[in-house]
C-alpha cells in the first residue's frame, strides 16, 4: 500500500514537472516571437502571392543584414546596462573615410580594412570616455553621435563619393557562388553564432550579465567592469565599421547622411528581441528572431505599398508591446512559481 502511494506521488510529481516545463517554455519571450514571426509569414503569404517566393525572401535580407550585425553587439551593450546611440554616425564617418580612400585610388581590400579600423577607433573612443571619466554612456554617445556626423558633413558637405573599385560591390551585393544566398546573410549568420556563443557560453558573457544586473556588485565580485565595458564598445564600433562596408558596397555611394536613423532601428531590434532596457536580461536568439520579424513585416508591407508612416506606427506599437508583454509574462511566471512553492 505504501509502495503504491509512493508510485502515485512520483507520477504526480513527474506530471507536475512536465506541465511546469511546458508552461515555462510558453512564457518565454522567444516563444512569443516565434508565434509573431509565424503570424507575419502566414498573413503576408495570404495578402501577397510574391511574399513566399524564396528568391524574394532571400533578397529582402539585404535590407536588414547591416542592422542585424550592429544589433548583435548592441545586445551586449544594453545587457551591460549601457546604450550606444552613435552607431549610425560611426557607420557614416567610416563610409566617408572609405570614400576618401577610394578617391585616392585604394583597392577593395584596403577599403574594407579602413572601414573596420575606423569603426574600431570610434568605438574605442566611446569606451575610453565612458570608462576613464565615468560618464554615462548615453551622454558620451549622444556627444559622439553629433561629433562623428558633424565630421562627415564637414568633409563632404553636399557632395558624395560614388566611385569605388571593382570587386568592392560584392560585399553588399554578392551571392555565395551561383546560389541565391546573399553573402551578407551568411556573414550575419556566422557572426550571430559567434556572438551567441560568447554571450551564453563564456565567462565574458556571464560577466556582461553580471555588470548589467548590478555594476557595483560585479565590481566587488572581481569582475573587470571597466575592461569589459571598454571591449564591448570597441567591438560595437568594429561591427559598425563592418556594417558600413556592407552598406557602402551595397549602394556604392557615400553621403554624410548615410545611415540616418539606423541607431533607432537597431535599438528597436534589440528591445523587441527581449533584451531588457534596464540591463542584465535577454538572449541572442531573441535578437535574431526580432530581426526577421521586423524585416519580414516591413517586406510584406512594402509589397502591399503600405506608406512608410504606417510602417513606423506599427513598428512603434510592436516596440511598446515588446516592453510590456515580457514584464507581464515575468510577473505571471513568478506568481506560478510562488504558488508551486507553497504547495510544496
Amino acid at each position: 500500500m505504501e509502495k503504491t502511494n509512493i508510485n502515485e506521488n512520483r507520477r504526480f510529481d513527474l506530471g507536475r514537472d512536465f506541465r511546469y516545463r511546458i508552461f515555462s517554455v510558453l512564457m518565454k519571450w522567444e516563444t512569443v516571437l516565434i508565434l509573431i514571426l509565424t503570424a507575419v509569414v502566414i498573413t503576408n503569404s495570404f495578402l501577397s502571392p510574391y511574399f513566399l517566393d524564396p528568391v524574394n525572401l532571400l533578397d529582402t535580407t539585404f535590407n536588414f543584414s547591416e542592422k542585424a550585425i550592429i544589433a548583435l553587439l548592441m545586445a551586449f551593450v544594453i545587457i551591460a546596462g549601457d546604450i550606444d546611440i552613435s552607431v549610425a554616425s560611426i557607420v557614416a564617418l567610416s563610409s566617408v573615410f572609405m570614400g576618401m580612400a577610394s578617391a585616392a585610388g585604394a583597392d577593395a581590400p584596403t577599403l574594407v580594412v579602413i572601414g573596420l579600423l575606423s569603426g574600431l577607433a570610434m568605438g574605442s573612443l566611446n569606451g575610453y570616455l565612458i570608462t576613464k571619466f565615468k560618464i554615462p554612456s548615453i551622454a558620451v554617445t549622444l556627444g559622439t553621435m553629433s561629433l562623428f556626423r558633424g565630421i562627415a558633413y564637414a568633409i563632404l558637405g553636399d557632395q558624395a563619393y560614388t566611385k569605388y573599385p571593382e570587386g568592392f560591390d560584392f560585399f553588399g551585393q554578392g551571392y555565395i557562388g551561383d546560389s541565391p544566398i546573399p553573402f551578407e546573410l551568411v556573414l550575419m549568420a556566422v557572426l550571430a553564432l559567434g556572438a551567441g556563443y560568447i554571450l551564453h557560453r563564456t565567462s565574458f558573457g556571464r560577466q556582461t550579465y553580471a555588470i548589467g544586473c548590478n555594476l557595483q556588485a560585479a565590481r566587488f565580485s572581481g569582475v573587470p567592469v571597466d575592461r569589459i565595458r571598454f571591449q564591448i564598445f570597441a567591438v560595437t564600433g568594429l561591427f559598425c565599421g563592418l556594417a558600413s562596408v556592407l552598406l557602402t558596397s551595397r549602394i556604392l555611394s557615400t553621403r554624410p547622411n548615410i545611415g540616418t536613423g539606423l541607431e533607432f532601428e537597431v535599438i528597436t531590434i534589440v528591445i523587441l528581441g527581449g533584451i531588457a532596457i534596464t540591463g542584465g536580461e535577454g538572449t541572442m536568439i531573441g535578437v535574431i528572431l526580432s530581426t526577421f520579424v521586423l524585416g519580414f513585416l516591413k517586406f510584406g508591407m512594402s509589397l502591399l505599398n503600405v506608406p512608410g508612416r504606417v510602417m513606423n506606427i506599427l513598428t512603434g506599437a510592436l516596440l511598446i508591446f515588446a516592453i510590456l508583454v515580457p514584464m507581464a509574462l515575468k510577473g505571471l511566471r513568478n506568481s506560478v512559481e510562488m504558488k508551486a512553492q507553497k504547495k510544496l
